[in-house]
């Protein structure tokens, strides 16, 4: 038997113990139940700067992603998910898209773009997807029209496949704030572990 499965999660709540905290710990269950070794990162407790738009990280070419001036935890942060074979990325619905704690996470992802200045649009470095990513959002509207009309889900893939994941599985709990303390609900949790299971077993 080969080492295991490593899977990190990336939550961009502000609330733990929360909706969207709930489902990730559940995807986690699963993969953990399969045998994997799970990380989770909170980005409320992890410091991650805003992106200043210097492009420092996309000047040199090579599929190895470019390297930031900030010195903030970004970088371990990617080293975690570049070192993972599984991969979760988790926000609520917040004015209509992603946390402001997950777009600024998102917007440092511009390092895995080689984009020398002069050129109208960045290249992203590496087109290979090692890993699988499981996507989690949550909303007070109906889960099917927030996926319509709210890039969340759109900005999660995006992300996961600048991270090198390709998605096999999204978990969007709709009517998500019915209580202030709200459960995530039976089934919407046995999907969760039924992702999780699947992120470890799928080849």
């Amino acid at each position: 038997m080969g080492d295991a499965v490593k899977v990190v999660a990336i939550v961009g709540s502000y609330r733990k113990g929360g909706m969207v905290d709930q489902v990730v710990d559940e995807v986690l269950a699963g993969a953990a139940q399969a045998g994997a070794e799970v990380e989770k990162v909170y980005l409320l407790d992890t410091h991650v700067e805003f992106c200043t738009n210097c492009r420092l990280c996309t000047q040199t070419p090579g599929g190895a992603r470019g390297i930031c001036p900030i010195a903030d935890e970004m970088a371990r942060v990617l080293d975690l998910v570049e070192g993972c074979q599984a991969l979760v990325l988790a926000s609520p619905t917040n004015f209509g898209s992603v946390t402001a704690l997950t777009k600024r996470f998102v917007e440092r992802l511009v390092c895995y773009a080689y984009w020398p200045w002069g050129v109208p649009a960045p290249t992203v470095r590496s087109k290979e997807k090692p890993r699988r990513a499981v996507l989690v959002a949550a909303s007070a509207a109906p889960g099917l029209l927030a996926r319509l009309f709210t890039p969340v889900v759109k900005t999660l893939r995006q992300s996961a496949e600048l991270l090198g994941a390709s998605c096999v599985g999204t978990v969007f709990v709709g009517l998500a704030a019915k209580e202030e303390r709200q459960g995530a609900g039976r089934r919407t949790l046995e999907k969760a572990r039924l992702l999780g299971q699947r992120l470890v077993t799928r080849r």
